[in-house]
């Protein structure tokens, strides 16, 4: 099931917090986006420059005709900025409350800027014994426990014990404002003496703009869908750590910039990227004397025979690879995958090369571009999504040339049946599944390694582009 999610709260106009991030980040995460708007505020990356409150009886009207029509599996409770807000809020929640509500006890923004009246944060403390799970950062916390800020990690859990205790609620506290160079955040629940710490390494980075709005509408989604609390705050933390980290790559504004919500969406459309990133090397290839040449049938046997027992024992090494990717797929469908095709590069391919050579290829026959291409493929890794990137062109590339070459192809045509093999309808459909798994394997990968899957699939295609030119030297008779 969607879980579908309702955020109440303000709304940033620069997109980076508030309702749109909330949106953003429920969307990210798998659930349906809904939103009544507490707050109109006028600000960026740089700060708050005015605060308009929504007239509490348009709250009520907002939230009374959702309720009516949706069932509602989770809220998330942002910006409120006055009483009169929060006690809209906090009636509503007693007659209508959904399953899970997750209160983001918002006060003061990134930049510095206070978003609630300081009598409202009186009435706050009492709506965040109506939520179940409470998600303050450190001064928050402090506001909510009514007492200094904490100053190291340690006084954060005794405060959030405090405040656990005295609501009922679980508090979620993130350890963002501490210096040091880890970033922890955990669970308290006083009720169960239950403390989970989530640890991570702190990001150097400067966009951070609406980080707390994006977690707890992110833990709320999470939650919904039935994820347990440590879980959630696994998968969440995760999730916002590569956000942040990719945030600068959107280039938005000049102060605390947003993070990359969709980072893992636009992760899964990594190979699409790389196809665009690697146009230049392969127009190099269809212009390459030699894949002309076996194009027209004007290659002499000297290249074609070359190309062939280059390509022969490239298959021994490249199987071995493919075997590589089978051991590290995280799904029983893509090792049978990856499996099987180490098992056709030998005995279906390789059959096939040894038939057109008349002869079983020799090892010390190996040309150094061919030994350098397996090196780079033998060298991919360690992670998953890294292999399968490297070996990708070698599907990608073989089938996009061989279905402009095949069309080519006649009666006459020398290499007919060799350019036939290009154009395999088996071979375009494990292509496409290979591209796939490539994909998903990027959807879950972290940052660094989507970066170096990207510098092996890139890497990859120029070396296909070095394997068809080797021959170019042959091609006079």
């Amino acid at each position: 099931m969607i879980p579908r999610v309702l955020s109440i709260a303000g709304s940033d106009p620069s997109g980076g917090a508030g309702i749109q991030a909330d949106i953003k980040s429920i969307s990210a995460l798998g659930g349906y986006a809904m939103a009544a708007v507490t707050a109109l505020t006028a600000q960026n990356t740089r700060g708050v420059t005015a605060v308009h409150a929504v007239p509490p009886e348009m709250i009520r009207a907002q939230l009374d005709a959702l309720s009516a029509d949706v069932a509602i599996d989770a809220v998330k409770i942002g910006m409120l900025g006055t009483i009169a807000g929060i006690d809209v809020v906090s009636d509503w929640l007693r007659s209508h409350r959904p399953p899970v509500v997750v209160l983001d006890p918002v006060m003061v923004a990134t930049s510095g800027d206070r978003l609630l009246e300081p009598p409202a944060e009186i009435a706050l403390r009492a709506l965040s014994a109506l939520a179940d799970v409470v998600t303050p950062n450190l001064p928050e916390l402090a506001v909510l426990a009514d007492e200094p800020a904490a100053t190291d990690w340690n006084a954060a859990l005794d405060q959030a014990r405090r405040v656990s205790r005295r609501d009922g609620t679980v508090v979620l506290i993130t350890g963002g404002h501490l210096a040091g160079e880890r970033s922890p955040d955990a669970i308290v629940d006083a009720r169960t003496e239950e403390v989970v710490v989530v640890d991570a390494a702190r990001l150097d980075s400067t966009n951070t703009h609406g980080t707390g709005c994006s977690l707890s509408s992110a833990l709320a989604t999470v939650l919904a869908r039935g994820e347990s609390l440590d879980g959630a705050l696994r998968e969440t933390k995760s999730w916002l750590t590569e956000a942040i980290a990719a945030g600068p790559a959107l280039g938005v504004g000049g102060g605390h910039g947003p993070v990359d919500h969709f980072v893992r969406t636009r992760a899964a459309d990594e190979p699409a990227r790389w196809w665009a990133l690697t146009a230049a090397v392969r127009d190099r290839i269809d212009a390459s004397p030699f894949v002309r040449a076996l194009g027209d049938g004007t290659l002499t046997p000297a290249a074609f025979r070359h190309y062939v027992k280059q390509d022969a024992l490239y298959l021994r090494d490249y199987a071995r690879v493919l075997a590589r990717a089978s051991a590290l797929a995280p799904t029983r469908e893509e090792q049978t995958f990856w499996s099987d095709a180490a098992t056709a590069a030998i005995t279906g391919e390789l059959e096939l090369h040894t038939r057109f050579l008349g002869e079983e290829p020799a090892v010390s026959e190996m040309s150094s571009t061919t030994r350098a291409y397996l090196d780079h493929l033998l060298a991919a890794g360690p992670g998953y999504a890294v292999v399968v990137a490297a070996v990708l062109p070698c599907y990608w590339i073989y089938q996009d040339v061989g279905n402009r070459l095949a069309g080519r192809s006649h009666a006459d045509h020398p290499y007919s049946s060799w350019l036939a093999t290009y154009a395999d309808t088996a071979f375009a459909a494990a292509t496409r599944q290979a591209a796939a798994y490539v994909r998903a394997a990027c959807a879950v990968a972290g940052a660094d390694e989507r970066l170096a899957a990207e510098r092996a699939f890139v890497g990859s295609a120029h070396h296909e582009l070095a394997f068809f030119s080797q021959q170019d030297h042959l091609l006079a008779d």
